[in-house]
């Protein structure tokens, strides 16, 4: 049975949602503020999450933000705002749908049905490290639930740095996994390619370390 937490602080709105949840076979917990709701979310795994924008406590937008750190779990946000500019930034936080109040409780559903849906196919082929995720059969790429615009090399080696990420890689193995050749000494090429990541995963994550460099033997990933 699927697990959404239902993150609303009008009692009316969230009993309601319970009850459709349960009726549809899904198993809902209740939070009423940004705050209940992190120690909810930080306390069980959840299959859904569906956000009021405007709770107390903690906003909306923190907690999706917090949310998002900690995976790639599906969320819906509910809204008033249905102007381009507030979906947008919504989007760009990290949620994955939005439905505008007042909403009808069948489109509902059927937003939630998709959203299981399309994460239960990326799981199955979805390598996951922190709050990246990358997709080996579609070469997306995901950080904090923003696209990650990589190249196919770039692909290919995050992706094997996250498969393996206790293993330190030489070049050699970077060149052997990845180029399907033998090391030359070139290390330029691999450093600008692992440089370019590095600085495609700063432009949304400012200031943290995703990619170590193991001084005298290769890269791995930053715990």
């Amino acid at each position: 049975m699927k697990k959404i937490l239902i993150i609303e602080d009008d009692a009316s709105i969230n009993d309601m949602l319970c009850d459709l949840f349960t009726q549809n076979g899904y198993l809902p917990k209740a939070a009423y503020s940004g705050t209940e709701a992190v120690m909810c979310f930080n306390s069980e795994k959840y299959d859904l999450v569906l956000l009021d924008l405007m709770i107390p406590g903690k906003s909306g937008i923190d907690v999706l933000v917090e949310i998002r750190l900690a995976g790639s779990v599906p969320v819906i946000a509910l809204t008033a705002v249905s102007d381009k500019n507030s979906v947008v930034n919504l989007l760009k936080a990290g949620a994955n749908d939005y439905i505008t109040k007042p909403f009808d409780n069948n489109e509902l559903l059927a937003r939630i049905e998709v959203q299981l849906r399309n994460n239960a196919n990326a799981s199955q082929s979805s390598t996951t490290f922190r709050d990246i995720v990358l997709n080996d059969e579609r070469y997306d790429a995901f950080i904090n639930n923003q696209p990650l615009d990589l190249s196919k090399r770039e692909f290919e080696i995050l992706n094997l740095f996250m498969q393996n990420p206790k293993k330190v890689f030489t070049k050699n193995n970077l060149y052997k996994s990845v180029w399907n050749d033998e090391y030359l000494g070139d290390d330029n090429t691999i450093n600008v390619h692992i440089s370019k990541i590095r600085a495609k995963i700063a432009k949304i994550k400012p200031g943290e370390e995703y990619i170590q460099t193991v001084w005298g033997i290769g890269f791995k990933m930053q715990e």
